[in-house]
């Protein structure tokens, strides 16, 4: 009895705004000593082996660059790089604002930060390029999200580290799926501006070449990523140090866009976030291995077995689960509370381990901007001071674009699995792909 009500107790108080951390803790005890019978040292011993996970190094070191990059000028520069490139095309502004915050997103791995600094730069622009204000916010809201696949992604690390999956094959793998997002939502807005007057400007080599210039450190800096991790030069975490290295050489002390002063403010803030998703993480998976050793999710998948027919069945159900969880939940809560249940059961239904956290993510993302509690409605309420119920109408298009995406995505396996195939990843698995093409 004393063990249901300090469960119960536990999960309220986190609804109620327990640092999670907290919340876990409890229940981990809990679980542990009063339900397993297990001495509870067990658990702190969880928490070490997670600390020293390999790719754990790099969750400090892109969170490091991510928050340098917010504070410096490097949002105006990649602004003006995808205008001069792209505000030639038709609809060539919002194809500037689809790459540049995809980029920003994925080099910071938080939505609402890119909301913020891209947001306030294209939102006057796009008016006066001619694009109508409803279009605009509902593009914005939905931009926010939309690098969350993209290498050097956070969230991608954290998932990997959750599901015990390798973060090289993960970053690779959600390439093609996130550019099938962004193409899906310029043809979109393509085909909604096209009947406006909208003002693009005329292609010059000359702004192409200025603006790379004043952006020649930043530009590079997610290609480097891609192609190291992608060939196999180097790993996630190693990828994590040279980003941290060169992002506070150019920013600091190249550009000097942050000055030495501040640096020690940006560092700390950093490191308060890196504190709690290491604090979060490592005693949500001290759970995890209770739920796993308890056999939870082979009950729960037994009985999905009598209401679930087949795979894609399990599929559409996970989608909308996830999307309400997107939803209601920050993308490090969803991932720590929901991961340690859904990988073992979609293992049993045979979706790919590396083609699920493709999934778990896309779906995440949208859940980002789905009604009636998406995060990125709500700040960008406030970034645009615009009622929330104006956003849920100018962001359901896009919305419900975006998730034709992920039909395609979660239904084509190939489209996530085919370049850790080509580029050896999955070498043993190569054979079987290609009995699936033919």
């Amino acid at each position: 009895m004393i063990e249901a009500v300090v469960g119960i107790g536990a999960l309220v108080l986190i609804l109620m705004g327990l640092p999670l951390f907290v919340g876990f803790g409890l229940l981990s005890i809990l679980c542990y000593h009063y339900i397993a019978q297990i001495e509870i040292a067990s658990m702190i011993a969880e928490f070490y082996r997670f600390v020293g996970a390999p790719g754990v190094m790099a969750i400090p070191l892109f969170t490091f660059s991510g928050y340098l990059l917010a504070e410096s000028g490097a949002p105006k520069r990649l602004v003006e790089v995808s205008q001069a490139f792209f505000g030639w095309m038709p609809a060539g502004l919002a194809m500037v604002c689809l790459i540049s915050c995809s980029i920003f997103t994925a080099l910071t791995g938080a939505s609402g930060v890119t909301i913020i600094a891209i947001g306030g730069l294209l939102f006057p622009a796009l008016i006066e390029a001619g694009y109508k204000e409803e279009f605009n916010l509902g593009l914005l809201v939905s931009n926010g999200s939309l690098g969350l696949l993209l290498p050097p992604s956070l969230p991608v690390i954290i998932y990997a580290l959750v599901a015990k999956v390798d973060v090289e094959q993960l970053f690779v793998a959600g390439i093609l799926p996130c550019l099938l997002l962004i193409a899906l939502l310029f043809a979109y807005v393509w085909f909604r501006s096209a009947k406006w007057n909208i003002l693009s400007q005329p292609f010059h080599l000359k702004h192409c070449y200025e603006s790379l210039w004043r952006a020649r450190y930043e530009v590079p800096l997610p290609f480097i990523v891609i192609g190291g991790i992608y060939s196999g030069l180097f790993t996630a975490a190693e990828a994590a140090a040279i980003t941290a290295f060169y992002v506070l050489v150019v920013e600091v002390l190249i550009l000097r866009d942050i000055p030495l002063r501040k640096l020690f403010s940006i560092m700390q803030d950093a490191m308060m976030m890196v504190g709690a998703i290491i604090a979060i993480l490592g005693l949500a998976l001290a759970l995890t291995n209770f739920i796993i050793d308890q056999q939870i999710p082979m009950k729960l998948f037994d009985y999905l077995k009598t209401v679930l027919p087949n795979r894609y069945a399990f599929l559409i159900a996970l989608n909308v689960f996830l999307l309400i969880v997107g939803s209601l939940m920050d993308v490090f809560s969803a991932i720590v509370v929901t991961v340690p249940l859904i990988v073992p059961i979609a293992q049993q239904f045979g979706v790919d381990p590396i083609h699920l956290g493709v999934i778990f993510l896309a779906n995440l993302e949208i859940g980002f901007i789905t009604p009636p509690v998406g995060i990125n409605l709500f700040i960008s309420s406030f970034r645009f001071n615009r009622p929330i119920t104006e956003l849920y109408r100018a962001s359901l298009p896009f919305l419900l674009v975006l998730i034709v995406g992920l039909l395609i995505i979660t239904y084509w396996e190939s489209l996530s699995l085919f370049l850790p195939e080509i580029s050896g990843m999955r070498a043993h698995d190569l054979p079987a792909y290609l009995r699936g093409v033919r």
